[in-house]
C-alpha cells in the first residue's frame, strides 16, 4: 500500500487493528514508535544501480495494557512525518517485532490493516542465468468447446 492508501483507510476506521500473517492480531496496546522515510539505493548482482524509497511504520508493543492508538491520532503522527520528513507518497513497509525484527507489507483488512509476508528477489535474473519458468498448461485441462470440434467446419 501507498501512504495516500494508508490515509484514505484511517480515515474510515474507527479502531485500529494490524493483523499478522498467522491471523492474530497485533496486541491492542501497540506503538507506532516510528515513522520513517528510508531510501537505499544498491546495485543488484547484475550490475544495476538501483534507488528505492519506502516509508517505514515500526510497531512496538509494551507492557502499558491501557495504551490505544486511534486512527485520528497516527493520522496526526503522519501529517508531522510528511511535513518533517517530506514523504512522498511511496510504497508503506512495517516493522514488526518477533523473534526479530521482522519487515511486512501492507493491505487493508475490513478492520484496519494486515501485516503481509515479504521475500527477497533476483533483480537481475536475466544476468544471473536464472532460467524463466513458463507456465506448463495441460492442454487437457482446457474446456473443449463444440464451435472447434472436429467436424465442426471451424477450421
Amino acid at each position: 500500500m501507498k501512504l495516500s492508501e494508508v490515509k484514505e483507510r484511517l480515515a474510515s476506521l474507527e479502531k485500529l487493528h494490524f493483523q499478522l500473517p498467522d491471523g492474530s492480531l497485533v496486541p491492542s496496546h501497540f506503538h507506532v514508535t516510528e515513522i520513517g522515510k528510508v531510501e537505499k539505493t544498491f546495485i543488484d548482482c547484475g550490475g544495476t544501480v538501483r534507488n528505492e524509497t519506502v516509508v517505514n511504520f515500526q510497531l512496538w508493543s509494551a507492557n502499558d495494557y491501557d495504551h490505544r492508538l486511534h486512527p485520528e491520532k497516527l493520522m496526526q503522527i503522519i501529517a508531522l512525518a510528511e511535513r518533517t520528513l517530506q514523504l512522498d507518497d511511496a510504497r508503506v513497509e512495517v516493522e514488526y517485532q518477533g523473534e526479530t525484527i521482522g519487515k511486512f507489507g501492507l493491505t487493508p483488512t475490513p478492520h484496519g490493516f494486515a501485516l503481509t509476508v515479504t521475500q527477497t528477489d533476483c533483480l537481475a535474473q536475466d544476468r544471473c542465468g536464472i532460467p524463466v519458468v513458463k507456465p506448463k498448461v495441460k492442454l487437457s485441462a482446457k474446456t473443449t468447446s463444440t464451435a472447434c470440434a472436429p467436424g465442426s467446419g471451424c477450421c
